[in-house]
C-alpha cells in the first residue's frame, strides 16, 4: 500500500476559508454550476467538471459539494457538477467533459473496469484530473494528478477494531449500492478489525422504506446481531427507525450529516467513521487550480488522506458546531 501524504498548508488553508457556501439537494443528477460565485483569486476563469456516483438522496454528497463550491470561489472557478450512480452513465458525463474541453476535471471511481478507460481518455487528452473518494487504489495508474480521500479498507478495519473493543460479537454490514467496490472494501476491513465474520446485506440506498425495511427484517429474524454498521449517515438513521422493539442492537456507521451528529449526540448513534468529505471536495478543485496556475501538485505521487478519523461522545459537540454549517 502506498504511503499516504498529507499536505498540511493546503489542508490548513482549506479549514480557514469561510463555511458560507450554499448547498443543494443530495445526489442530483442535473449538471450544475458555481459560475454565479464571485471569484477572489486574481487569475484567468477556468472551468473544472465535478462527476460523482453521488446517488440521489444522500446527502453526504452535498458536502463534498460544498467543498467545491468554497474552493471554486476562492479560485475563480466556473464549477460544473453532475452525477449518476450508474458506472457507464458516470463514464457518459466524463466523456461529455472531454468534449467540452474543460480545464480539468474532478472525478470519482467506484468502478475502473467502468471508468478508467475514460478517465485515461481525459488524461490523453490534455485535459488534468484529481480524483476523489473512491479509487484510491487506481487513481495514479490512471493518470491523476493526486487523490483524495481515505483507503477504505485501512478504514474498515480501524472500525472494526473499534467494534471489537466494544465487545461486538455478530455485526450487520449495510450495503447501500451493491457493486461499488469502496463499499465492499470497507466490509473487508470491518471484517479483519473485528477478526470474526461479518454479515452483508445489500440494501436500496435510494429508497428509505427499502432500507429500513430489510435491516428490521435481518434483526427480527437474527437477534443475535448486536451490531448494525452502516456504510453512510442516512443509512444510520434509517437503522435507528428500523431496530424492532426490545432489540438491544448498537448502531455505528461510516460518515456523518447534521441529523447524524445529533442521533451521537443523543447516544441514537454510538459513532461514526468520518473521512472529511468538505476537504474532499475542496482539495480535489482547489488542486486543479494550482496545477493549472502554478504548477503545482499534492501528495508526492501517493494518495493524500483525509482520514479515517472517529467522531464519537468525546468529540461531538465541536464537530456539531460546523455540521450546524452542513461543512461535517
Amino acid at each position: 500500500m502506498n504511503r499516504t501524504t498529507r499536505t498540511f498548508g493546503v489542508i490548513a488553508a482549506a479549514a480557514a476559508l469561510s463555511l458560507a457556501a450554499c448547498s443543494s439537494s443530495g445526489g442530483k443528477k442535473a449538471t450544475d454550476s458555481a459560475a454565479g460565485a464571485a471569484g477572489k483569486a486574481n487569475t484567468p476563469r477556468m472551468t473544472i467538471a465535478m462527476i460523482t456516483h453521488a446517488q440521489a438522496g444522500d446527502t453526504f454528497w452535498d458536502i463534498i459539494r460544498k467543498g467545491a463550491s468554497m474552493a471554486a470561489s476562492k479560485d475563480n472557478v466556473d464549477l460544473q457538477y453532475s452525477a449518476d450512480d450508474d458506472p457507464a452513465k458516470q463514464a457518459q458525463l466524463i466523456q461529455a467533459a472531454i468534449d467540452k474541453k474543460v480545464d480539468g476535471i474532478a472525478v470519482t471511481d467506484p468502478n475502473t473496469g467502468a471508468l478508467g478507460a475514460t478517465i485515461k481518455k481525459a488524461v490523453a487528452s490534455g485535459i488534468p484530473v484529481t480524483m476523489f473518494n473512491a479509487g484510491e487504489k487506481d487513481a495514479i495508474g490512471l493518470g491523476a494528478l493526486g487523490y483524495f480521500g481515505q483507503d477504505e479498507t485501512q478504514a474498515g478495519e480501524a472500525a472494526g477494531a473499534k467494534l471489537k473493543a466494544a465487545g461486538a460479537k455478530h455485526v450487520l454490514c449495510v450495503i447501500q449500492d451493491q457493486g461499488q467496490s469502496q463499499l465492499e472494501a470497507r466490509c473487508d476491513g470491518v471484517t479483519k478489525g473485528l477478526g470474526t465474520k461479518v454479515e452483508r446485506l445489500y440494501v436500496n440506498g435510494a429508497d428509505n422504506s427499502d432500507v429500513t425495511t430489510k435491516i428490521n427484517a435481518a434483526l427480527t429474524q437474527n437477534s443475535a446481531i448486536d451490531w448494525v454498521m452502516t456504510l453512510g449517515a442516512p443509512f444510520a438513521l434509517d437503522a435507528v427507525k428500523a431496530l424492532p422493539n426490545g432489540s438491544t442492537a448498537k448502531i455505528a456507521t461510516f460518515d456523518t450529516n447534521a441529523d447524524l451528529v445529533n442521533a451521537i449526540k443523543s447516544g441514537k448513534v454510538q459513532w461514526a467513521v468520518d473521512q472529511q468529505p468538505y476537504l474532499q471536495g475542496y482539495l480535489a478543485v482547489d488542486s486543479l487550480w494550482l496545477y493549472k496556475t502554478n504548477g503545482n501538485t499534492i501528495g508526492g505521487g501517493a494518495p493524500t488522506a483525509t482520514g479515517p478519523a472517529f467522531i464519537d461522545q468525546s468529540n461531538i459537540a465541536k464537530v456539531a458546531e460546523f455540521a450546524a454549517n452542513g461543512t461535517r
